[in-house]
């Protein structure tokens, strides 16, 4: 499955350094080639001996050799990886990779690379919970970098909970989901609309829905890590993406219209996620309007269907999704929205299904496909 790869080990000095020789153990089986650094710390949990057995090639841990001023390249080891994998990483390293510190082989190494970076973070449980750790779990998420979530279980200081380094079977497997992922969407032009539109009432009212993006930005960050080239038109939204997407942000719906149409002509995949308003005012006040006693009635008007306008010009080499949120009659009404924008394949949300729809990071959906 790995015959091939060429996949670097770091292993920092945490107690789950001994899970490093496992590791290196089952990506040899899968056919992997694999080179081991190891930061000074980690060798008072596992040799050098041992990874260097397992692995079939030297161990690397100091910039150089003091007995021959033999030179370890870490710009070498970084252009050889096809994938580096960082297991254990400590709280220590994590903050290092975080903040720019550069004291050792492993992390000149990583510094230094190009290829796909996967860490599978182990420590104690308070450390992990550690606010400042969690800012640079997420700091390091936004540079695409995979985190091997640790699993609960009882932890070297007696506690239990979130911490212990994930399995290397585990690991592994995530490795292989990549290596066949990782390029089904390469150079491919995929076009993501997400989040609400805001119809303006006046300048501090407006029409909208409680859609936050999150649905949009997850699968144009998917995409991405798919190798595809990713334009994401987003509503207002407070969701941060990842510097690789090209990001344009709107506010209305006629602005999303107009956003996806300056785009839609060169994309290759069309996926329409966005929560956009149906209805606009007819009139917008320029001043903020005062409340009054009296009820206050807003004239609204349909906006432009986006989704059936783009299915209207689709080309034979486009592929069309949309999505349908539903509370009744679900199925018949989402197949139907499927005939009329003819769409390639619509995805159903149901606000019957518990932790589906809005604000929530979680979803169920069924997918509904022109056939």
């Amino acid at each position: 499955m790995l015959s091939g790869k060429n996949i670097l080990l770091g292993v920092t000095g945490g107690i789950a350094a001994y899970k490093s020789a496992s590791l290196v153990r089952l990506l040899i089986k899968e056919g992997a080639s694999v080179k081991v650094i190891m930061t000074p710390s980690s060798k008072e949990f596992i040799t050098p001996l041992t990874l260097s057995t397992l692995s079939n090639n030297p161990v690397y841990s100091n910039f150089s050799n003091n007995n021959s001023g033999e030179w370890n390249s870490h710009v070498d080891l970084a252009l050889w990886s096809d994938l580096i994998i960082i297991a254990p990483v400590t709280a220590n390293t994590l903050a290092k990779m975080a903040t720019g510190v550069c004291d050792n082989l492993l992390l000149a190494t990583y510094f230094s690379a190009k290829s796909k970076i996967f860490i599978a973070p182990a420590m104690d449980l308070d450390m992990f919970l550690h606010p400042v750790t969690s800012l640079n779990i997420s700091k390091l998420k936004k540079l695409n970098h995979q985190i091997i979530n640790p699993t609960h279980g009882e932890l070297a200081s007696g506690l239990v909970g979130e911490g212990r380094m994930e399995e290397p079977e585990e690991i592994v497997n995530q490795v292989k989901d990549y290596f066949i992922n990782s390029d089904a969407l390469i150079k491919k032009k995929v076009l993501i609309t997400a989040g609400p539109t805001h119809e303006n009432i006046d300048p501090v009212r407006f029409v909208g829905n409680n859609s936050s993006g999150r649905m949009g930005v997850e699968l144009a960050e998917r995409a991405i890590k798919l190798g595809a080239e990713v334009t994401l038109i987003i509503g207002p939204s407070a969701i941060e993406t990842h510097p690789t997407i090209k990001r344009v942000d709107v506010v209305s719906a006629d602005e999303m219209y107009n956003a996806v149409h300056e785009n839609v002509d060169e994309a290759e995949i069309i996926i329409m996620s966005a929560a956009v308003a149906d209805y606009t005012p007819v009139t917008t006040h320029q001043s903020k309007l005062k409340k009054k006693e009296d009820s206050l009635t807003v004239s609204l008007k349909p906006t432009k269907d986006i989704l059936k306008s783009v299915g209207d010009i689709k080309k034979e080499n486009q592929i069309l999704i949309g999505f349908a949120l539903e509370t009744d009659n679900e199925i018949e009404n989402a197949k139907n929205k499927l005939i009329r924008k003819n769409l390639d394949a619509i995805i159903l949300n149901s606000l019957n299904d518990e932790g589906a729809g809005f604000a929530v990071a979680t979803n169920k959906i069924s997918i509904i496909d022109n056939n």
